[in-house]
């Protein structure tokens, strides 16, 4: 694990392309609320949203990738301008890496953050892997970068940052909003 932009993680982070999304966990908080009638909720964070909409702005694709099937999700990833929603999918590397085979993607070309158990397989072969502060204890020494914010709480956005600055794209964002860059 390392929580440094050191030269290796640079290095990394260099030639990414795709960012690859967990959802529950680290896009929420983990929680899922059904109301009486069954219908889901779940607590997204505007600042992940924001980070998001960047990353598509400066040419980055964007994928979510779970377990679950949601609608909120579906809704979430429509108000985000997310095209990219893959659902119930039980074996993340083996899916993704067949999607990589369609799309003409290698695993150099990915960032992908997770939080638990069934992400570990995808998180080891990309170029750069994280996680959230709150993961399962098996995911933390996994991973190329552990996020000191929890999911569903600007966990996303801060992994978003890193690659931005890392791949010298966030002069463009201080530029745009008014702040010094080194924040």
């Amino acid at each position: 694990m390392n929580n440094t932009l050191g030269g290796e993680l640079a290095e990394k982070i260099k030639g990414v392309r795709w960012l690859v999304l967990d959802v529950d966990g680290v896009l929420t908080d983990g929680c899922v609320i059904m109301d009486d009638d069954g219908r889901e909720t779940k607590h997204f964070h505007v600042r992940d949203g924001h980070a998001l909409k960047m990353m598509i702005r400066f040419g980055y694709n964007i994928m979510f990738l779970t377990g679950r099937r949601s609608r909120v999700l579906e809704h979430r990833a429509n108000d985000l301008g997310v095209t990219e929603i893959h659902q119930k999918i039980l074996n993340k590397l083996e899916y993704f890496s067949e999607f990589m085979g369609q799309k003409g993607i290698s695993f150099s070309e990915v960032a992908y953050m997770g939080d638990d158990i069934v992400d570990i397989p995808l998180m080891k072969r990309v170029a750069f892997s994280a996680t959230v502060a709150d993961a399962a204890e098996e995911v933390l020494p996994m991973v190329d970068y552990v996020s000191p914010y929890r999911g569903g709480a600007g966990a996303v956005r801060d992994v978003c940052k890193i690659i931005l600055k890392t791949q010298g794209k966030w002069k463009e964002v201080a530029e745009r909003y008014h702040f010094p860059e080194s924040l």
